[in-house]
């Protein structure tokens, strides 16, 4: 199962990630996590405690300079990335994470030597893993640009029920269209009401597979700094029907 996150910044992807990590641990699931947002808060949401060593990849410029082969204009198109899994990944209860980041210059384009490492990094991990992956992508639209959501199983677009972000996420489900992705999922979060759920099935024009309430236990767990794994609340159990979900499609 290799399922990515998306949606505009703000509407509460990681924290569903996390949660959906959480339930495929609980479900006996081995379980790789990707962070590949430049503001990476997975770890945190995680309980890793000494994520705060793990320094992400995107901000290893020298590295992955190195590992294009950049020389001047130049750089290869198949870097050698076999090895960095292993000394750039935290284990801890059967749960791994990977912190990729992602690049960002201004004016900057998708084609550069980093992000070429990056996102072939990115491909090996899901092509080779053997665990359950979740990945958390930037905020937005612009790695549909570059292509890296394409190996997924499902794009998982979350959204809350205001206009912001459901224009995000129709670009989205625009773009997945264009690209020929046929599993991609709508998920509602911070749903006050039944009401709610109808604006966001009416206006994507698609109903949430799962809506995850507003929930006081993950906003005192932010507080107190505590995994979101800890909590016991609805939104553990709706995490579950996520995983059904996504074991029908498979």
């Amino acid at each position: 199962m290799k399922v990515a996150f998306c949606g505009k910044g703000g509407v509460g992807k990681s924290t569903v990630a996390a949660l959906l990590c959480g339930a495929l641990w609980r479900k006996g699931y081995k379980v790789l996590a990707i962070d590949a947002d430049p503001s990476p808060h997975l770890g945190r949401l995680l309980g890793f405690a000494d994520e705060a060593r793990l320094k992400p990849l995107a901000e290893m410029r020298d590295l992955l300079a190195q590992r294009a082969e950049k020389a001047g204009p130049y750089y290869t198109l198949n870097p050698r990335i076999e090895d960095l899994p292993e000394k750039f990944t935290l284990t801890k209860d059967g749960l791994k994470l990977m912190v990729l980041g992602a690049i960002r210059e201004a004016g900057g384009g998708c084609a550069c030597p980093e992000q070429t490492v990056l996102r072939r990094l990115l491909s090996y991990l899901l092509l080779q893993s053997q665990e359950a992956v979740v990945v958390d992508m930037e905020a937005g639209v612009e790695h549909f640009g570059r292509g890296t959501v394409v190996p997924m199983d499902a794009i998982l677009v979350v959204t809350q029920p205001y206009r912001g972000s459901l224009e995000t996420a129709k670009q989205i489900l625009k773009l997945a269209r264009e690209l020929n992705m046929e599993r991609v999922l709508v998920i509602g979060n911070a749903l006050r009401s039944p009401e709610d759920a109808d604006f966001v099935a009416q206006t994507l024009g698609v109903k949430p597979v799962v809506s995850f309430p507003e929930d006081p236990e993950i906003l005192k767990a932010e507080r107190e700094g505590r995994s979101l794994l800890e909590i016991s609340s609805p939104s553990q159990e709706i995490a579950g029907r996520l995983v059904e979900v996504l074991e029908k499609l498979a």
